[in-house]
């Protein structure tokens, strides 16, 4: 989260431009053995691992992490010991809630990056992309197209099979100018969304979609995990992947 140069300081200033990452850590990992977010994804919890790409990335200039209350002295040592520098808000019952409580708590900036902790394998390269795309249009989300073919069941009968070229899975992170969302999130305060997308789509404003990566999976079953280890263990052994040492954090 370093910046420089004169441009810097006055983004500073003014907000424009800065960047703010929230990191939503709250979910009850109700589909799994135990909490996902806290399990040990090499060598460390697997939350750790979006709170140091985010740490590191140069397009990020300050970060938050939405936790449950719960959590809550917990995610203050882990910061501590991975030398983290975020602010901390408390999540709520859905999804939607956290990422709120997330809004409330940045600072002075023009865009938010939105990301799933349960999505440990994200990359610096995911979120300046995604800032760029954004920046283009004003929202944008990392999605992948699907390659398999999607069946509409109801009643445990197939009642349709949308054209597969139209599908892509929505995936984090989600780019936003700051206050589109937050009056995406003032008019959807009834309602419920799986994703921030869903609620700036909602407003009437279109969101552009940029290429995510099949690696950057979301952490939701035992067997997501698995493969997540897998998928790190190859990048060590690679090579590539983001050094786990706290005294590489800022």
């Amino acid at each position: 989260m370093v910046t420089s140069s004169a441009t810097a300081d006055q983004r500073n200033r003014s907000g424009r431009g800065r960047v703010a990452g929230i990191i939503v850590a709250g979910g009850s990992s109700t589909r799994m053995s135990t909490d996902k977010l806290w399990v040990d994804l090499g060598g460390e919890p697997l939350v750790a691992r979006s709170l140091r790409v985010f740490a590191l990335a140069a397009c990020c200039d300050e970060l938050i992490v939405v936790v449950a209350a719960s959590r809550l002295d917990q995610i203050r040592r882990l910061l501590q010991e991975i030398k983290v520098d975020a602010r901390i808000a408390i999540g709520g019952a859905q999804r939607q809630d956290s990422v709120r409580a997330g809004l409330a708590t940045v600072g002075n900036v023009e865009w938010v990056i939105i990301h799933d902790a349960a999505r440990p394998l994200v990359t610096p390269d995911l979120m300046t992309r995604g800032l760029a795309a954004a920046r283009e249009s004003g929202a944008a989300i990392a999605a992948m197209p699907v390659v398999d073919t999607i069946k509409a069941v109801q009643d445990g009968r197939i009642v349709g099979t949308p054209p597969r070229a139209s599908l892509w899975h929505a995936q984090t992170p989600q780019v936003f100018r700051r206050t589109l969302l937050l009056d995406a999130h003032g008019a959807a305060a009834t309602s419920t969304a799986t994703d921030d997308a869903a609620l700036v789509e909602a407003y009437g404003v279109a969101v552009c979609v940029y290429e995510g990566s099949y690696s950057n999976l979301k952490v939701t079953t035992d067997v997501d995990l698995v493969i997540a280890r897998a998928l790190l263990a190859s990048e060590e052994n690679a090579g590539s992947a983001m050094p786990v040492s706290p005294a590489n954090s800022t």
